[in-house]
């Protein structure tokens, strides 16, 4: 769908992200960013994630693999039931909290997604965030228990894979699928041509 003069480099180790990109057709390397990513106290959800794609999307240009030509594409994202950040569950424990919280009412997911590019050998880099509803049925302890066993939670923010058996949980989607699962395509691809563009 989209060709770059430059190496698109996607720092992320998500399979879900690459697994988005690679289905729109896009070609890239994968180098993933270790930051650390504990919320600052009182940030906000959405601020969460657009600071930890800014700083992924740093870390991964400060890698001595990096090149200066190449276009640097990152992005995080999390669970927010009322201002509350849902990253990766610590055990099967919080996994089971959190998807005790999601049960029967309405919850956010955001994605914050930056794309740093070198125009006329300056960096620019542009920031967006995605946001989608997503409402959970009811669940029984039985159906969350069902779904720790499938060990789909333990990797996810939320606790959760809309794409995999959590799907079954879901009642009503708001917004972008694709945000759900880790990266909203659709957003992101425009990010990428306007970026590319300028």
């Amino acid at each position: 769908m989209l060709g770059f003069a430059a190496p698109l480099v996607l720092a992320s180790g998500s399979p879900r992200r690459r697994e988005l990109l690679s289905g729109a057709g896009l070609r890239f390397a994968v180098r993933p960013a270790d930051i650390d990513e504990t919320p600052l106290p009182g940030e906000a959800p959405a601020n969460y994630v657009r600071r930890l794609s800014i700083e992924k999307t740093d870390a991964s240009m400060a890698s001595p693999l990096a090149s200066p030509v190449e276009i640097v594409l990152a992005a995080d994202t999390t669970v927010d039931v009322n201002g509350e950040i849902l990253e990766k569950p610590l055990d099967a424990d919080d996994a089971f909290r959190m998807l005790r919280m999601l049960s029967g009412r309405s919850h956010l997911v955001h994605t914050g997604v930056t794309v740093s590019v070198p125009i006329a050998g300056v960096r620019r880099s542009s920031t967006i965030v995605v946001t989608t509803e997503v409402t959970f049925a009811d669940l029984e302890d039985a159906a969350i228990d069902w779904y720790l066993e499938t060990g789909e939670a333990m990797d996810k923010a939320g606790a959760y894979g809309i794409q995999g058996a959590a799907g079954a949980f879901v009642e009503k989607i708001n917004g972008s699928v694709t945000n759900v699962i880790g990266l909203p395509l659709a957003e992101t691809l425009r990010l990428l041509r306007d970026a590319t563009s300028a």
